[in-house]
């Protein structure tokens, strides 16, 4: 499933209480810690973490997926009070937080290394900056930027399509001679995971001889945890022959179960099986009732292999 990632700063920002996360759950910053020994300890970070941070942004699982878990991948996006052009990519060379192109294009990095705990309010001070720079300038945060529009404040409700890119060449765009997107070009490249989205928020990947599918959820967290329990005691959490549901990821406020694929399975037909599953899924939902006793087996299972990224 990966290594968990820490971020390097602690974050700095505040939250109503509704978005504040309970001192038992385990600290939005990635530490692997209780909130309440982390960012929530007395003589602590002051602040609150963002739990849901992308909510009410058009896409949000695929935005958070393509944060989390995609190599290389860009979307076009529509600002509200500007007509300029947009692009949200996965990642920037160098993983600068926003470059203004020689056309005037800006580029918005999602897989960035600043954290000061609201990553859309971060994102949403980068795009302002952004749109303030000349072209062909760089653009990122070195210190909290404070209270601001976040991404879902600056973007239409137009839909966010992500297309996923073999390699970074998109990055050269109608040249091959700028020096500072050549120099990134190689090192980028040789990290780029094959992948392919599958479906909202679903995308598979193959990571050296291992292949996946993680598909981020907009449910609760108790109530999927408890769906994917009750199909999983039925046998009805597969999508092809011989997959194996490993555990979930969360991130970014949102859960993310992980499929582990033989050798050699592909993205094709992952379409299919996904809908069918996601049909399950919808009726899993649905149920109130207790959970039966191989039904809590199943989801105490889960929950041990649920790795907190963010």
């Amino acid at each position: 499933m990966g290594k968990k990632s820490r971020a390097k700063n602690k974050p700095a920002s505040t939250n109503t209480e509704a978005d504040a996360v309970g001192p038992r759950q385990p600290c939005p910053c990635g530490s692997g810690r209780r909130y309440k020994a982390c960012h929530g300890a007395a003589g602590g970070p002051p602040a609150t973490l963002v739990k849901r941070p992308f909510a009410d942004l058009p896409d949000e699982v695929d935005v958070v997926a393509v944060r989390e878990f995609v190599s290389c991948a860009s979307a076009p996006v529509a600002l509200k009070d500007s007509n300029r052009s947009v692009l949200l990519c996965s990642m920037l060379p160098g993983a600068l937080p926003a470059l203004v192109r020689e056309d005037g294009q800006i580029w918005l990095g999602l897989q960035v290394r600043h954290a000061f705990g609201d990553p859309s309010r971060d994102l949403g001070a980068v795009l302002l900056k952004a749109l303030e720079a000349e072209p062909g300038e760089m653009v990122g945060l070195t210190t909290n930027p404070g209270e601001g529009p976040r991404l879902q404040d600056l973007l239409t409700d137009d839909p966010i399509v992500f297309t996923v890119h073999e390699g970074f060449e998109f990055w050269l765009g109608d040249s091959d001679d700028d020096e500072v997107i050549q120099a990134g070009l190689e090192q980028a490249n040789a990290s780029v995971s094959p992948a392919a989205r599958i479906s909202a928020g679903a995308y598979w990947t193959r990571m050296g001889d291992r292949e996946y599918l993680r598909w981020v959820l907009p449910h609760d967290e108790d109530t999927l945890l408890d769906a994917l329990a009750r199909l999983q005691a039925d046998g009805q959490a597969h999508l092809v022959a011989g997959d194996r549901l490993i555990g979930t990821f969360r991130t970014q406020g949102l859960l993310a179960p992980v499929w582990e694929f033989d050798a050699g399975t592909g993205p094709e037909g992952l379409a299919a099986a996904l809908d069918k599953l996601g049909a399950h899924l919808a009726e899993a939902l649905k149920s109130t009732a207790p959970l039966t006793s191989a039904e809590r087996s199943a989801k105490a299972g889960l929950t041990s292999r649920a790795l907190t990224i963010r």
